[in-house]
């Protein structure tokens, strides 16, 4: 690796640890999870800048898709522990919040149980991002998934942050219909 290579390797790790590190904090139950998960990260970037002829276009949601994809792959490594209950009688303004607690919640530890919960959840919402408008997705998925400012979309792409969030105000309301389905159907076969 070449010391020009080596120095903006480390710029990019200086810029982006600390986002990178509260977003898999929030993801995953145990810090020292949420740490090699990073090291996970970070070696990715360094082996894919070594290694590939394509540069990085954008680094950022580039580092925040990797980082995603490896907490989910951590979460199928996990221990086993009891299933939660679901049920909520106020299910109708909790939907999104409980399903979300489930799969990304500190609280619970992944099992068997969990761990479909979590592949069913992320197939349902992978389907109900895929009937969005491609504008609605893309909004949501760098904000949500990858964790990216809508500031720094905006700035990046020149569309202007009141557009960016009316396209996700309509992505979530879409997404909150089609999710509160599964809840409902998880919650009846409990």
């Amino acid at each position: 690796m070449t010391k020009s290579k080596h120095h903006t390797i480390e710029q990019l790790v200086n810029k982006y640890q600390p986002q990178l590190k509260s977003f898999i904090k929030k993801r995953v139950i145990r810090n020292e999870e949420a740490e090699d998960i990073l090291q996970d990260v970070i070696y990715q970037l360094i082996k894919t800048i070594n290694n590939t002829m394509n540069p990085i276009e954008h680094v950022a949601a580039w580092l925040y898709r990797v980082a995603r994809n490896t907490i989910i792959n951590h979460g199928k490594k996990k221990r086993e522990t009891s299933m939660p209950v679901l049920y909520n009688s106020d299910y109708d303004d909790k939907t999104l919040s409980d399903i979300s607690t489930i799969v990304f919640g500190d609280e619970y530890s992944s099992s068997p149980e969990i761990e479909y919960l979590h592949s069913l959840v992320w197939d349902e919402l992978e389907n109900a991002l895929s009937e969005l408008p491609p504008q609605q997705r893309e909004i949501f998925e760098l904000t949500e998934l990858d964790g990216i400012p809508m500031k720094e979309i905006s700035q990046i792409t020149g569309i202007p942050v009141n557009t960016l969030s009316s396209r996700k105000h309509y992505a979530i309301l879409h997404l909150r219909n089609r999710m509160r389905e599964l809840y409902e159907d998880i919650v009846c076969s409990l």
